[in-house]
């Protein structure tokens, strides 16, 4: 089991940003978390991170590497880094600040580059990229440690069709390679395409299941009030 948690209580200050919390992934499995802003989304992938305190309840990490793709580029896009020099970053974990990175090492920043689609670019300064090439960098980023677990912060947002296409694939070959996959995402037809299973968020745990069963009419309106237009896709 790669994560597991269990009538679970997160928050900040002792102020719970996310209560009632249980659900579980397992290798090859992904899972998307599904709410409005301040729903507690970022605040539990946090916690899987280890960045945000316990309340009450349990939360187990059995994934030994996790890889995270923030919401917002982490970088300076003024930075004088090339795209091929942020997805090595992704490597610093396992080799230290500092160290150069062997030939091996080399080879795996290559084949991340060729798996997200952005190895004939890897030489451009990443300000330069377009907001989805971005995007598929740090997903490299997160990829070149070879994970057992990757967290994806709204990583649709703002890309066009060619580059969420692109994204679908990644996360869909990243599953199909063993690898645990959370989406947090507001794109219900994005969710369909990429997990089989669905946390939906409103502050306290409204659902967890497969897709279908969680993301229904009902349910969504639960979480986003009756009417909301903040949602993407079409609702089964």
């Amino acid at each position: 089991m790669l994560i597991a948690a269990k009538d679970l209580a997160l928050g900040y200050s002792g102020v719970p940003a996310a209560w009632d919390i249980a659900f579980d992934l397992r290798a090859g499995e992904a899972l998307a978390l599904i709410g409005p802003n301040g729903s507690g989304k970022t605040t539990l992938l946090r916690a899987v991170l280890g960045d945000v305190r316990i309340l009450s309840g349990a939360l187990e990490v059995g994934a030994r590497t996790i890889g995270y793709v923030p919401q917002n580029a982490d970088l300076d896009p003024t930075f004088p880094v090339s795209a091929r020099e942020v997805v090595t970053m992704g490597l610093y974990g396992e080799l230290g600040w500092g160290s150069r990175p062997g030939r091996a090492h080399r080879a795996r920043v290559e084949e991340a580059l060729e798996r997200v689609g952005m190895a004939e670019r890897a030489s451009m300064r990443f300000g330069r990229l377009s907001g989805g090439q971005r995007q598929r960098i740090l997903v490299a980023r997160a990829l070149v440690a070879r994970p057992q677990l990757i967290l994806m912060d709204e990583p649709f947002n703002g890309l066009d069709q060619p580059n969420r296409d692109s994204l679908v694939s990644i996360v869909r070959q990243a599953t199909a390679d063993g690898v645990g996959v959370v989406v947090s995402t507001h794109d219900l037809a994005l969710a369909h395409l990429t997990c089989a299973r669905a946390c939906l968020l409103s502050g306290r745990q409204i659902a967890f299941g497969p897709v279908d069963e969680v993301l229904t009419e009902g349910l969504l309106a639960q979480a986003y009030g009756a009417g909301n237009d903040a949602l993407t896709g079409a609702v089964p």
